[in-house]
C-alpha cells in the first residue's frame, strides 16, 4: 500500500510516495525550498509541486512545523510565516491540490510516529521522546507507544532563551559552532527535559541524524538512552503517510 507524504519544514518541503508495508519511502523523494515569505499560499503552491512532480492523486499526509488541532487548525507558527495560525490547513491545501484527500499533522509527531512503528523506538515502551534538530526543534512524546501530540519541547526556556535558540542545528550553523561545542549545548538541553519526564529513550531525528557520530559521542551524562532517527530526515514524511492512510 502507498500513500503520498509531504514534509513542511523551515527551509525546504519535500515529499514521496511511502510504502507503508516497509515504513519507507516508494521513490526517492523530490523536494522545492520553502519560499519567504512562507505564507500559506505560498508554501501550498510549493506542496503543489512537489506532489504534481509524481502526478499522485490519491490521499496525501502532510506535515506542519508547528501545533495542529482537530488535524486542520494551526495553532502556532515559530518557523514559519505567523499568518499562518488560525488556518484550516486542510482546507486550504485540498483545495491547492485540486480535492485530494489531505491529513495534516504536527511535523515532529509525525517523525515520531515513523520511528515508533518503523524505526529506533519500535517495541519501546515507557516514556520514549523524538527530538528533530533542524531549522527549531520538534518534539514527540511517547507513553507505552501512545503519543502526546503537540509537545512543543523545543520552547522550553534554557539559560533564558528558547532551546530552539541555543541547541537547533540552525544554532549551530549561525553561531558557527563546532560539533563539539554544540553537543555540549544539546547535552544541556537533553538534561533539561530529562528532568521534566524521565524518559528511557531519547531519539535525535531531523538532518542532523544522518551526522549522529559526529555529536552523540560528545553528549554525556544523559541517564535515558539517546540514539539517532532510523528513518533520519525521512521519518516526517512517512509518519505524514501513516497519517494520511488512516485519515486524521
Amino acid at each position: 500500500m502507498q500513500i503520498f507524504g509531504v514534509d513542511i519544514g523551515g527551509s525546504g518541503i519535500k515529499g514521496a510516495p511511502v510504502d507503508l508495508d516497509k515504513g519507507d519511502l516508494a521513490q526517492e523523494r523530490y523536494k522545492v525550498l520553502t519560499p519567504h515569505p512562507s505564507t500559506p499560499d505560498a508554501v501550498a503552491d510549493g506542496v503543489k509541486e512537489v506532489v504534481d512532480h509524481f502526478g499522485w492523486t490519491g490521499p496525501v499526509g502532510v506535515t506542519f512545523p508547528g501545533v495542529v488541532t482537530d488535524g486542520t487548525t494551526i495553532r502556532s507558527a515559530a518557523n514559519v510565516d505567523k499568518s499562518w495560525v488560525d488556518t484550516d490547513a486542510r482546507a486550504l491545501l485540498g483545495d491547492r491540490l485540486g480535492g485530494l484527500p489531505v491529513t495534516v499533522v504536527n511535523d515532529a509527531d509525525a517523525a515520531g510516529v515513523a520511528e515508533v512503528h518503523f524505526g529506533a523506538g519500535r517495541g519501546r515502551r515507557g516514556t520514549v521522546i523524538l527530538l528533530t534538530l533542524g531549522t527549531g526543534i520538534g518534539s514527540a512524546v511517547f507513553v507505552d507507544g501512545v503519543l502526546v501530540p503537540n509537545t512543543e519541547l523545543g520552547h522550553l526556556e534554557l539559560h533564558g532563551h528558547e532551546a530552539e535558540k541555543r541547541a537547533s542545528s540552525k544554532a549551530r550553523e549561525d553561531h558557527e559552532l563546532t560539533w563539539e561545542h554544540w553537543a555540549r549545548r544539546v547535552q544541556k538541553y537533553l538534561a533539561h527535559v530529562e528532568m521534566l519526564f524521565s524518559p528511557e529513550l531519547f531519539v535525535i531525528g531531523g538532518g542532523v541524524s544522518r551526522k549522529s557520530e559526529r555529536f552523540l559521542p560528545h553528549i554525556q551524562g544523559i541517564k535515558a538512552e539517546v540514539v539517532p532517527a532510523q528513518l533520519q530526515n525521512n521519518a516526517g514524511i512517512v509518519g505524514a503517510a501513516m497519517r494520511a492512510a488512516t485519515g486524521r
